[in-house]
């Protein structure tokens, strides 16, 4: 048995090796699976009992070391609590991916016994799918380590994305893992030539076909010429001094200073980073609002630009509106939300306002309600307010005095393909991503944040301008190119002639299809499962 533990945990290494940030080892997702599966088939050939258990608890292990390794800065967010409260609270990001991966492990055992080792093969690419699909959707989401991911630093080998988005990716990792798996198992088994030859050929045309299609489309991809100039900023403002240290004034100073510095008179947007204004400000009386002045009078040089910001922003009802709205102190009747927002000033009477709603659990909203509200005083220092943010069921483009259409995308929510592909499906022709990923400190983090925005570039064929708190900021191109970068934890400005876009790539037109087919397949294949079970007992 310490063999099975020694190869998962051998796949561990593997996949945290091939993945981002680290160049050049992308290839070792094609056979970082395969220990993992000769593991499994190790524990269902043998004669030891409760297979099913010693499947999940070896699988676990290498998963484990997987995400912990790929994802180990989130403990920066968390350490200023202490390692006492910390060191639980890192168990949600780091074993619970694990958790349902061992699940979807533990299911295909539960296939073979019934099915053979073809279709099992196949009902585990969907459990797998599925217990990424669900990782995005729940409440405990963190689609951090969806598989596609991975492919984020060679994004030359998937411009295919644009029809699948990143599952493409998923079923592509696993197709390769299986079937050189199948090889493996072939040669110990003694399988006829003819079969290994048919083995060897489906590896070869699996590797090569979506390789040869994505070089194909990477070098004749000629991005239609329709230009905007943009800057982004990158105030480098540590974000634990944001709020109460230094005033919002002299941050919004900082900005306009830096902007200004390389802004021109065709300049657009000037895109600045998540509560670059980190006054909560009332939405209903924005237009005498003492920072929102401060804004206008920075563009009074720019007419026909237009500033995009993070805010702290709150709306007060006079019933309960949303679900998410809470009554105010000594005021009965009166209910408000508070919202990480995105807002678009420009040199009129109208502003444009967007709420995040892809949240980060815990320090933006409270997982599954009120149960878990104990944990608020520690989720607090992840990266947000404690607490429920209010949120909004569809994005929201915002659309320049010129028309352009620019899509307003709050830090985690760059992770969600399918939630950034409604903005361009509505009409965004770029993605501006502002973030603050000074929490996470000088790690890995920052840098896969930036890798994975290169996906929704390719995913929709769309310019993302990126604006980092602390960096990293950057301009990415519809081919998923990073254009220009800044350093980390420094201050600058970028500019920078983008290309914007109004076709609709097919990945936009249909969303996560795959997924939720898989998903469809998962459930349908746990049905089988029970149904067998039952009939077995």
């Amino acid at each position: 048995m310490k063999r099975n533990l020694l190869l998962s945990i051998f796949s561990g290494l593997l996949l945290w090796i091939a993945w981002p940030p680290t160049p050049y080892t992308t290839f070792f997702l094609f056979v970082g699976f395969v220990p993992m599966l000769m593991a499994i088939e190790n524990i269902i050939q043998s004669t030891v009992t409760r297979k099913g258990k010693k499947i999940f608890n070896t699988t676990f292990i290498g998963f484990f070391i997987w995400n912990t390794l790929c994802v180990y800065w989130v403990y920066n967010a968390l350490k200023i609590i202490g390692p006492v409260v910390a060191a639980p609270l890192t168990l949600i990001p780091y074993a619970l991916g694990p958790l349902l991966m061992a699940t979807a492990c533990w299911l295909y055992y539960r296939v073979r016994l019934i099915a053979g080792r073809t279709l099992s093969l196949v009902a585990l690419v969907c459990f797998w799918i599925g217990y990424e699909y669900l990782h995005q959707s729940w409440d405990l989401n963190f689609p951090w380590m969806t598989l596609g991911n991975g492919f984020a630093v060679s994004h030359k080998w998937i411009q295919w994305y644009e029809y699948t988005g990143v599952y493409g990716g998923t079923i592509w990792v696993w197709a390769i893992n299986i079937l050189l798996f199948l090889l493996y198992v072939g040669l110990r088994e003694g399988q006829a030539k003819p079969t290994r030859l048919k083995l060897i050929t489906g590896f070869a045309l699996v590797l090569i076909l979506p390789l040869g299609l994505s070089f194909y489309k990477y070098y004749s991809y000629k991005e239609q010429v329709n230009p905007s100039n943009i800057v982004v900023a990158q105030p480098n403002i540590d974000p634990y001094e944001k709020e109460g240290t230094i005033p919002v004034h002299e941050q919004i100073a900082v900005l306009t200073h830096i902007s200004d510095s390389i802004g021109q008179k065709n300049t657009e947007y000037f895109i600045w980073p998540e509560t670059a204004i980190a006054q909560d400000m009332d939405e209903d009386r924005i237009y005498t609002d003492n920072y929102y002045l401060q804004v206008r009078g920075f563009l009074n040089k720019y007419k026909n630009a237009n500033v995009l910001t993070g805010g702290e922003t709150h709306k007060f009802y006079t019933k309960r509106a949303t679900k998410t709205a809470n009554q105010l102190p000594d005021q009965p009747g009166m209910f408000y939300d508070r919202f990480s927002a995105a807002i678009n000033i420009e040199n009129s009477s109208k502003v444009q306002f967007y709420h995040k709603s892809r949240l980060v659990p815990g320090a933006e909203s409270m997982p599954f309600g009120n149960a878990l509200s104990f944990l608020k005083p520690a989720f607090e220092h992840l990266g947000g307010a404690t607490g429920a943010y209010g949120i909004q069921p569809e994005p929201t483009v915002f659309y320049s005095q010129s028309g352009i259409g620019a899509a307003p995308v709050i830090c985690f929510e760059s992770i969600w393909g399918e939630w950034v592909s409604k903005y361009v499906k509505q009409g965004a022709q770029f993605i501006a991503i502002i973030t603050n990923d000074g929490w996470w400190e000088n790690t890995s983090g920052k840098d896969q944040h930036l890798d994975y925005a290169k996906l929704r570039a390719i995913e929709t064929r769309r310019w993302v301008c990126r604006s980092a708190n602390t960096g990293i900021s950057a301009f990415i191109n519809q081919r998923g190119d990073v254009v220009q970068q800044s350093k980390w934890w420094v201050r600058t400005a970028l500019k920078q002639d983008i290309n914007l876009n109004s076709d609709i790539t097919f990945y936009v037109e249909h969303g996560d299809y795959l997924p939720k087919a898989a998903s469809i397949l998962a459930v349908l294949g746990i049905f089988f499962i029970g149904i067998k079970r039952g009939f077995n007992h």
